[in-house]
């Protein structure tokens, strides 16, 4: 709706209430916000997500070139990782409320990121020290990393609300992005080249996230697109599909009601499995694959497929919460992912490579799925506020994740063998897969039969 003034139509700007009481802002189309269509948006995230992993998935391809180069044991290649996740998951949320707060526009913490980045990526290169390693790459690598992820994640979130799959399939590039680094990293990351290859990768990091700083704009809160009614969205199935199978939130939960929810405790439990199991196939993968009598080039070929399954798994993700319902779907993949572990174990033993990819696929289908959902299990739970903040609580749950299946699994792997390392990891993924199934939406009363 639109007014006349001087000649030129004015959109009629209000705020709305659903039925539960959620805010809107309508009147305004991406056009008239940006002078352009949204879909810049999106595909500028994309194409900065696509290099914003390097430092993790990358990292696993070249694991064992640098324990070779410079002498590093496979627990102290793991603690650099460890350092990594710990950092990048860590930073999503602060990002976001700080952004919310003080209104600070996508491109400064895009283009920062991209510095700590590629900064973090020559010295990786450059530097034997262990210590200068885990100062530049582990912890400003992995902030740099966890600005791009949050800022991407939560400005495409803002664009697209009543799309949510649309924030999955860029959430799915932070995992296939990196398979032309994986599969260059198996030809040309070689101890003598190692540094040359980091270096012209830190460039590229770069260039890229700079160009995507250069276009991401924030819309206004609670903004909603106007050809979509936001009152029919919350309640009509046949215009929001994910409530067929899917309940919507009882209400939006600031993020300190959300930790005191015992449900909260239960899904962080559950991300903390799920991360920990995916970060220790990432992290040891291609060293299993290299001790298990394959040649390098093969481990990181198993981890590109291992990436690969991974982002274009998220694709499907609505498709999937549609028809089956969001919490069958992450539980059906952490018991996939249970199974892929057993499989990568067997496949080790038995010298079988076919094997070997078939668990890296499924292992990576399973991450997919449960990465991909996962906003909108957040969401489903405790509703959501422009900027992904509630979501950026869980995902520091990767932290947990990175120092149970990268650092304390290089000392299990090494003192005990990959088959108790496997093991476990197949226990903790079939754990999560129960602690999902024990959720129940916050607030919803409880009934006692008369």
């Amino acid at each position: 709706m639109s007014v006349m003034y001087s000649g030129t139509p004015v959109p009629v700007l209000k705020e709305i209430r659903d039925y539960y009481g959620r805010r809107y802002r309508v009147g305004q189309t991406d056009r008239d916000l940006l002078g352009r269509s949204r879909t810049w948006m999106f595909w500028a995230a994309w194409a900065a997500m696509l290099v914003a992993s390097v430092g993790q998935y990358g990292y696993g391809a070249l694991m064992p070139v640098l324990g070779s180069t410079h002498g590093w044991s496979l627990a102290q290649g793991g603690w650099v990782l460890a350092v990594w996740i710990l950092c990048q998951s860590g930073t999503v949320y602060p990002a976001a409320r700080l952004r919310g707060r003080l209104g600070v526009p996508p491109a400064v913490p895009m283009l920062v990121g991209a510095v700590l980045c590629a900064t973090g990526l020559v010295t990786l290169g450059g530097s034997g020290s262990l210590v200068v390693v885990l100062l530049n790459h582990g912890v400003l690598g992995g902030i740099g990393a966890g600005l791009i992820y949050g800022t991407c994640l939560g400005v495409v979130a803002s664009w697209y609300p009543e799309r949510p799959a649309r924030t999955a399939f860029v959430g799915g590039a932070f995992a296939y992005g990196s398979i032309p680094f994986v599969v260059l990293a198996g030809q040309f990351a070689t101890p003598d080249g190692i540094e040359a290859f980091l270096g012209v990768a830190g460039v590229l990091v770069v260039l890229l996230v700079a160009a995507a700083a250069l276009l991401l704009r924030d819309p206004p809160d609670y903004w909603w697109p106007p050809h979509v009614d936001p009152r029919e969205w919350a309640l009509d199935k046949s215009v929001n599909r994910g409530l067929r199978r899917n309940r919507p939130p009882i209400r939006r939960y600031s993020d300190a009601e959300m930790v005191r929810s015992p449900v909260f405790r239960l899904l962080y439990l559950a991300v903390t499995c799920l991360t920990a199991v995916i970060l220790f196939d990432i992290a040891h993968l291609a060293v299993f694959a290299v001790e298990s009598g394959w040649s390098a080039g093969f481990g990181a070929a198993a981890l590109a497929v291992l990436a690969a399954a991974s982002g274009l798994t998220r694709t499907a993700e609505g498709w999937a919460s549609d028809r089956f319902g969001r919490r069958r779907v992450v539980r059906v993949a952490l018991c996939a992912g249970g199974v892929a572990q057993l499989l990568l174990l067997s496949a080790g033993q038995q010298g079988s490579a076919t094997l070997l990819l078939l668990g890296a696929a499924l292992a990576g289908g399973a991450a997919g799925a449960c990465y991909g959902l996962l906003p909108g299990l957040v969401e489903g739970h405790f509703g959501e506020r422009p900027g992904l903040p509630n979501f950026g609580v869980f995902y520091g749950a990767k932290s947990v994740g990175g120092l149970l299946g990268v650092a304390l699994a290089g000392y299990v792997a090494g003192s005990d063998g990959y088959a108790v390392a496997f093991l476990v990891a197949a226990v903790l993924s079939v754990t999560g897969a129960g602690l999902v199934g024990a959720l129940r939406l916050p607030g919803l009363p409880r009934l006692p039969l008369p």
